[in-house]
């Protein structure tokens, strides 16, 4: 009997090892409700559909990957208490999101303490930037465009229209006030002159005041940066007031539902944004054309396009888990070497952008992955 019980052990003790490697876990949380629910359920989905695929490809190196979901809420210290139950309950190798910056920033410093990758979903630059103002970043990666990349597309746009006097209006979130730094640092250098600048809550609902100081202040286009409703309210209250001034939103909203938030009030609107958006007009020749192509094919297939049709953002977590799930390949889930591997990544084809990480850039988008485009016919179109 005392055998029996021995070797019973034995073997209990050799197959937990196995048990416990069959899946490699993933945390992913995102906005799931509040009021960024609508870029982070989509996401959400995303994350699960390339998860299913990678998995039906053989997972990694034979291991399934296990995805941990959460709701984020859009409130940071409950994003900050989920970061911390994936690190030191979950053991996950790695995390994917959250979904707005200000949440972002709240889980920055916990994921850089439990040495874990979190491949952030967010927009904003200051999750990967440095420094004393921003701590450091060195487990932190984001697959969205740099506002700053942004800004210098749009500006790009501005100088080759002979657009260079310009009206601000930027959300008082750390989204918005993350493209206004960018404007007023870089505007200098392409010549841009911002006349005025004014903010706005991102739950404000009325901006009128707003854009009449900036029509008042006599520039040739006006810009707001800002995510969500309150950019087809600014758009729909420019409208109102007779402004026939061109506007330009940011990065975070060429989405359907900016059109039809604005309806008619966001024709001829212009914006910086990820190829997904005009995907049927990019040439043969574009590396990133037959990789969009898949993930939209895919994308309906599910039927999420019925609910939540393709936007800038639907792209994000795809690029995440699958540059993570790529270098997971290579070295395996240790999380120095698994960080060091993300951040050595190279032209990688992704939905958003061909991605060129380095130690110093946690992200390795440049301008040339943006394009404007602009709604025409209720639709959005290569900007002309």
């Amino acid at each position: 009997m005392r055998r029996i019980i021995v070797f019973l052990t034995c073997l209990m003790l050799l197959t937990v090892p196995v048990l416990a490697a069959d899946t490699i876990k993933l945390g992913a949380f995102f906005d799931l409700s509040g009021r960024a629910a609508f870029i982070g359920t989509p996401t959400k989905l995303v994350a699960e559909m390339v998860v299913e695929k990678i998995n039906a490809e053989g997972g990694i190196n034979g291991q399934q990957i296990e995805l941990v979901l959460a709701d984020t809420e859009a409130k940071p210290p409950f994003a900050a208490s989920i970061a911390k139950k994936f690190i030191y309950k979950e053991k996950v190798a790695a995390i994917i999101g959250p979904t707005l910056t200000d949440t972002g920033m709240n889980v920055k410093q916990i994921a850089n303490k439990g040495k874990t990758p979190i491949f952030m979903t967010v927009g904003g630059d200051p999750v990967i930037m440095g420094g004393k103002k921003f701590g450091p970043f060195d487990w932190v990666f984001k697959s969205p465009q740099r506002s700053s990349i942004a800004v210098e597309r749009l500006f790009i746009y501005l100088k080759e229209k002979g657009l260079t006097k310009v009206a601000l209006l930027s959300a008082a979130d750390g989204f918005g006030k993350d493209g206004a730094r960018w404007m007023k640092k870089l505007a200098p250098e392409y010549g841009i002159e911002i006349l005025i600048e004014e903010s706005f809550g991102n739950r404000d609902t009325d901006m009128t005041a707003q854009l009449t100081k900036a029509k008042n202040a006599k520039p040739q286009a006006i810009i707001a940066w800002t995510i969500g409703p309150a950019g087809s309210i600014i758009a729909k209250n420019k409208a109102q007031l007779g402004i026939e001034l061109p506007l330009f939103q940011c990065h975070g909203l060429p989405d359907p539902k900016y059109i039809e938030l604005a309806g008619a009030a966001s024709e001829g609107d212009r914006m910086p944004a990820t190829k997904l958006m005009v995907a049927d007009q990019l040439p043969a020749s574009d590396p990133q054309k037959p990789v969009i192509q898949e993930f939209i094919k895919m994308y309906k297939a599910k039927g999420y396009d019925k609910q939540f049709p393709i936007n800038t953002h639907s792209g994000y977590a795809w690029d995440a888990i699958t540059i993570v799930a790529n270098a997971m390949k290579k070295v395996g889930t240790d999380p120095e070497a698994l960080r060091k591997e993300i951040e050595n990544t190279k032209n990688h084809v992704g939905i958003s952008g061909t991605y060129n990480l380095t130690p110093e850039d946690h992200n390795g988008l440049g301008v040339d992955s943006m394009v404007i485009v602009q709604v025409k016919d209720g639709k959005f179109v290569m900007a002309e």
